[in-house]
């Protein structure tokens, strides 16, 4: 991502047709690291193949699991089993991908090694502490920047110990650290969540053969509890079409005059679809279709037409299903009538960019109004196009970086991106499938 790659993005009618967004990101890290932790053989289909999920395979084949892709698309992976990865020989760099690089730290802190991670500029600046905090308690050290940033060595515990651990804040990277670590930890590692979060790595582990309980818990939460060494059993993988990367051509069509398109295959998980719930109390009209379930997952098509939306208040409960889709729900907020408050948004501070000052700062150029109120985002719309015509610096952040191409293609003005560059880590075929839609991205 070292040459930048501006995009501007203009005003069309009639987006349509039929197409696919890429592989779920969640799933796809997950099934590279526990087809590394399994026994035999294990296929994933539909892997995203971004340059995320791209630095967690060669971090699994530097950690001693063979990962190979085939020549039609398939990965293959022969696994080590539960606490046979093996030292790497340098530094894993994980690029911009935080959720590899936080996942990956609970699975090797219960191994008895060294392994040092590192990162691109955003994923440095990122903090590491709401991991290695719980993780220290199981026996691992860390040596990191200041401000527990990367580079960062993880010094794996010799014996590790079980703990139970509430997640202080609702993260499922946080969970599914302590998780992972305690794979290869005696006894029950029990993690509690007072707000559920995406639990795409509890539906996996049990999957690959984990013994794994989730129990709720009275005033609310749950506690999931895992059995620490068990034996995993390679399996096949089908990873759904990522919501996250859907929810760009369905509000792009919500937002698009006389717009009729359809997403195929898109993951359904209730603890990931907070979107399209509040696009839907929106006005949007947005209808699943063929509902079916794949490899543990639910999956289905979703058929979208241009809505009038309306203002509405997002609550802060929310957040944990649709934490990477608030920079998108802004950008339909500002075509609403009416105003959109977004509440309880303080994990967008911790992303890959403040997301949350960098989606305010992007619609103020282009001329929306709107407040932010202690962690709380408040959007004005009036109903009409916004003006638009900004240069939005995007700071390495693919979120923003697609958000405000949508924003372009229903604005009054173009929108213009400085870096779409970093959009191949989540979405590679991004331009072009807009474009093959009837967008107009140059």
């Amino acid at each position: 991502m070292s040459q930048s790659k501006p995009l501007s993005s203009s005003a069309v009618q009639g987006l349509s047709g039929r197409v696919r967004v890429p592989g779920d990101k969640s799933v796809s890290h997950r099934a590279l690291m526990f087809g590394a932790l399994a026994l035999g053989r294990s296929t994933v289909e539909g892997l995203l193949e971004g340059e995320d999920v791209l630095r967690t395979a060669e971090a699994m084949r530097r950690l001693g699991a063979e990962v190979t892709r085939l020549a039609d698309g398939t990965w293959e992976l022969y696994g080590r089993g539960v606490g046979g990865l093996a030292e790497p020989d340098d530094v894993l760099d994980m690029g911009n991908a935080g959720t590899g690089a936080r996942l990956l730290m609970g699975l090797v802190a219960s191994h008895p090694f060294t392994t040092v991670f590192t990162g691109d500029a955003s994923l440095r600046s990122r903090p590491m502490r709401r991991v290695s905090e719980p993780l220290s308690r199981m026996g691992a050290g860390f040596v990191g920047r200041s401000g527990g940033r990367l580079p960062m060595a993880v010094i794996g515990a010799v014996s590790p110990l079980p703990i139970t651990y509430e997640l202080p804040m609702p993260s499922a990277q946080v969970k599914s650290a302590v998780l992972l670590a305690g794979l290869n930890t005696p006894g029950i590692t029990t993690v509690i969540e007072r707000e559920a979060t995406r639990d795409h790595t509890e539906l996996m582990l049990r999957g690959f053969g984990a013994e794994l309980t989730v129990e709720p818990l009275d005033g609310g939460g749950r506690a999931i509890s895992l059995k620490g060494q068990p034996e995993l059993t390679g399996r096949a993988v089908k990873v759904p079409a990522d919501p996250s990367s859907a929810a760009f051509p369905v509000v792009a069509a919500l937002l698009v005059p006389q717009s009729h398109i359809t997403v195929t295959g898109v993951g359904t998980n209730p603890l990931r679809c907070g979107l399209f719930e509040t696009l839907r109390e929106m006005g949007a009209d947005i209808r699943l279709v063929n509902a079916r379930d794949e490899a543990g997952e639910p999956v289905a098509d979703l058929e979208v037409r241009c809505s009038a939306l309306k203002g509405v208040d997002v609550p802060p409960e929310r957040a944990p299903s649709m934490i990477d889709e608030y920079p998108i729900l802004a950008v339909a907020a500002a075509f609403a009538s009416g105003t959109t408050r977004m509440r309880g948004l303080a994990e967008l501070r911790v992303k890959e960019s403040d997301r949350l000052a960098a989606v305010a700062r992007g619609l103020e150029a282009c001329g929306v109004t709107l407040e932010v109120e202690g962690d709380d985002l408040i959007v004005h719309g009036n109903g009409q196009a916004p003006r638009g015509g900004a240069v939005i610096a995007v700071n390495l952040d693919h979120r923003i970086a697609m958000s405000f191409l949508v924003m372009g293609m229903a604005s009054r003005e173009p929108v213009r991106v400085d870096d779409a560059a970093a959009i191949e880590t989540s979405f590679p075929g991004f331009t072009p499938l807009m474009n093959s839609l009837g967008a107009r991205i140059e």
